[in-house]
């Protein structure tokens, strides 16, 4: 399936990836940089050799709704350059390009984060929209032996995407332990430096006249809500589009009434995947049944958290008996809690009766704590699901089909902390950036089962961006029968990459469509 085109002149010593002379994939020749960076992530003492400008290119080919694809992909690491062009990081990532298009200028560019922060981009390029697809089963549980096969919902056919991994996620590394990570670290210096190196890919590759996106899950929704702004006023580039998988509050604020009450749907949702509701209303379709909370959280909740300990008795008390009613827990424990149950204490208690914990990123999951006593659970269930499966997948892909070797391990989670979470405006970022770009669009996929970044509080996000109602128009939600990587599950993972087919179609401007109000 694979056939290795170009090893961008790298020499392979050993099972080190070494510097050499390389070929942009624009063309042209250029030398790479002779400093490398000793890593020990081996913990034996010894240097593994980090090259931050290096790649390698394979051809393949996938097929999507029964056409084939035939792509280019080039996998390596590209500097991040300080204010005096110094290379002081390589980032790694995984470029894929469909090779039988003649327009680049009119074929899509998706550049893709995940989140953490300090997480790889490998959960959406192996499991969402990239043409390999990993081993699970149809609900997104791992199966033995571990592995990926072709991607047949990817979007290579409508679209080229670059995967990216931030300093110390995947492969990429600081060139040195002296430069201060505070250059990476921090909501603000993350956005920063990963706008200056999109330029430079963009510029290398000669993507500038392509209509371009910006994918973020997770903590990688507040990376690219705040990317928007930051290619616009200080890289000049302009987006079409912004799609937040999962997303984050965007540093928008939420007061302690509204952070108790904008929950409960997404408990809701979950306590009928569990068939812990009463029969009248598990009876209901999901979708039938959640607007009915949203309007109670909306329109009686939060008024009544508002009003916290000067809340009449008796309103107390049929407000309990609502929450009791919708989030399968009793009333007596809502009173408790002040009508303010902690999530980790939900997580422990909706199924405790059956000796399980549920999953804080996809309340599908079930685990098993070491006593059914206590207030939260004692492990994610899902997370140690997923690494299960991701972990060999992205290991064997990367050497065996894209050629790329190294010693370094790739770190799904890597070493990001402290990470300065201070002055997150990153939700008021994309706000300005679309105001000031009738071209950008924005799309949310949320899945109805994921604790973590709730699917409720997404649409609030979206209410709070828009206080006055005039980018509406340009701002859609799609929610999902899964969790935080709703893609897991088959029937999702169909539907959510058609929704982001649709989006690009809807957001890519005619030919000569002028950019105005």
């Amino acid at each position: 399936m694979k056939k290795p085109l170009l090893l961008a002149a790298a020499l392979l010593v050993g099972s080190y990836l070494t510097h050499a002379q390389q070929r942009p994939a624009g063309g042209g020749e250029r030398q790479a940089s002779t400093s490398t960076a000793p890593s020990k992530d081996d913990k034996s003492g010894e240097s593994i050799p980090f090259n931050p400008d290096s790649f390698v290119v394979t051809e393949s080919e996938v097929t999507v709704k029964g056409q084939r694809v035939p792509y280019k992909a080039t996998t390596g690491t590209m500097p991040v350059f300080d204010e005096g062009g110094k290379a002081i990081a390589g980032l790694f990532y995984m470029y894929y390009e469909r090779s039988d298009v003649k327009d680049r200028g009119t074929r899509p560019l998706i550049i893709s984060f995940n989140g953490g922060p300090g997480t790889a981009s490998v959960w959406m390029h192996m499991a969402y929209t990239g043409p390999v697809l990993l081993n699970i089963d149809d609900e997104g549980y791992p199966l033995q032996p571990y592995g990926y096969k072709k991607n047949p919902y990817s979007i290579l056919d409508v679209a080229d995407i670059v995967f990216i991994d931030p300093v110390n996620t995947g492969y990429s590394r600081p060139v040195s332990k002296d430069v201060p990570t505070s250059k990476f670290f921090g909501v603000n210096a993350d956005i920063k430096y990963l706008a200056e190196w999109i330029r430079t890919f963009v510029t290398r590759n000669n993507r500038w006249d392509s209509p371009k996106y910006l994918i973020g899950e997770s903590y990688g929704t507040t990376r690219v809500s705040g990317l928007a702004l930051e290619l616009q006023s200080n890289q000049w580039m302009y987006i079409n589009g912004v799609i937040l998988v999962s997303p984050t509050t965007l540093g928008i604020e939420r007061g302690e009434a509204s952070e108790a009450a904008l929950k409960v749907p997404y408990c809701a949702a979950t306590a009928w995947y569990h068939k812990k509701l009463p029969a009248d209303l598990q009876k209901k379709d999901l979708t039938d049944f959640l607007p009915e909370v949203e309007n109670f959280t909306i329109n009686e909740l939060l008024p009544a958290v508002s009003m916290g300990g000067f809340l009449d008795d008796a309103k107390r008390k049929a407000i309990a008996a609502k929450l009791a009613r919708y989030t399968g827990v009793s009333e007596k424990e809502v009173l408790q809690n002040n009508l303010n149950m902690p999530l980790q204490y939900f997580w422990k208690e909706l199924l405790r009766d059956e000796g399980y914990t549920v999953g804080r990123l996809d309340s599908r999951y079930k685990g098993i704590d070491r006593k059914d006593a206590g207030d939260r659970p004692d492990f994610n269930a899902e997370l140690t699901s997923w690494l299960h499966s991701f972990t060999p997948a992205i290991n064997m892909y990367l050497r065996n089909e894209l050629n790329y070797k190294t010693d370094l391990k790739y770190y799904m989670f890597g070493p990001v902390n402290p990470w300065d979470r201070s002055n997150d405006q990153t939700g008021e970022n994309l706000r300005q950036a679309m105001a000031q770009n009738p071209y950008l669009h924005l799309l949310v996929q949320s899945g109805y089962y994921d604790g973590a970044c709730d699917y409720f509080n997404a649409q609030y996000n979206m209410w709070q961006m828009d206080p006055a109602g005039k980018l509406k128009n340009r701002m859609s939600w799609k929610g999902y029968r899964s969790g935080h990587m709703m893609y897991l599950r088959k029937e999702d993972l169909q539907k959510s990459n058609d929704d982001i087919r649709d989006f690009i179609k809807k957001s890519t401007p005619k030919s000569n469509q002028p950019a105005k109000y």
